[in-house]
């Protein structure tokens, strides 16, 4: 089994600290969302330069980097290890998938892999962090942060709650998450970005809008088509992948043994 990075404080003070940096590092990335939403930057898809990139920048990394230091003592070192191939994962796919006529992102299968192995937390930080990165070379990505850590804590509770045991179950979770994202993320793509950057999304937004919808009506109806759809998918390829990984090495993640989140491993005690 692979050890934790760090030692374990005591158990009920390690605790409380662990959830107080999960509830500051929401908290920072749910206020970066608001403020994007209620300031509606213009010059936000402009690069890291301009000032409300950099506000943007600084609250996801904030509490993309607290969400870490939170989880960071419960997780083993294959998890760490993970991390930056999740992100590389996430940003070659959407990237690619984006620029083709497909309506679909699989840009989270990454974030949701995380998610599973290591908890709702590790997943949330996961996605804001490959949005952090992804926006160095598209900077229209960045205001899409927040949205991005929903997915992967959405995924982390899924997995808690036994949706992967059962691979039929894993898409439904995945449909259900790709709802609540897509609402989440349709007013940054209204009234932050004007739409949407896939190519195949963005002509499923011009359908609507000519006939006769708003933006955001619009872009909301483009996301409960897309989002559930291709979340079912990523969730349904990442359940594939988890029980392709041998049983040896599903076990070595703490959060995987503890909550029992995939068919033939055992819980541990405590939470």
């Amino acid at each position: 089994m692979s050890p934790s990075l760090t030692l374990p404080a005591p158990a009920p003070a390690a605790a409380r600290k662990r959830r107080l940096l999960e509830i500051l590092g929401a908290a920072a990335i749910a206020a970066t969302y608001v403020y994007l939403v209620l300031n509606q930057p213009a010059d936000i898809t402009g690069g890291p330069g301009s000032a409300s990139a950099l506000i943007a920048l600084s609250g996801f990394l904030v509490g993309a980097i607290l969400l870490i230091v939170a989880v960071l003592p419960t997780l083993p070192a294959s998890t760490v290890v993970l991390i930056p191939v999740a992100l590389v994962l996430n940003i070659v796919l959407g990237q690619f998938v984006g620029s083709t006529l497909v309506p679909f992102y699989l840009d989270a299968i990454g974030t949701v892999l995380i998610a599973v192995l290591a908890g709702p937390a590790a997943g949330a930080a996961t996605g804001a962090l490959s949005s952090i990165v992804w926006s160095f070379f598209n900077p229209t990505v960045l205001p899409f942060a927040a949205g991005a850590a929903l997915i992967g804590c959405l995924a982390g509770l899924a997995a808690r709650h036994g949706m992967f045991r059962r691979l039929y179950l894993a898409p439904v979770a995945g449909f259900v998450t790709g709802i609540i994202g897509g609402v989440v993320s349709a007013p940054v793509a209204a009234f932050v970005f004007g739409g949407t950057s896939g190519v195949a999304t963005g002509a499923i937004v011009s359908a609507f809008r000519s006939m006769g919808d708003t933006l955001l009506a619009a872009i909301t109806k483009q996301a409960l088509i897309s989002d559930p759809m291709d979340k079912a998918i990523v969730f349904t390829v990442v359940a594939v992948l988890a029980y392709a990984l041998p049983r040896r090495t599903r076990l070595q993640f703490p959060f995987v043994r503890r909550h029992r989140v995939l068919a033939g491993t055992s819980p541990e005690q405590g939470s």
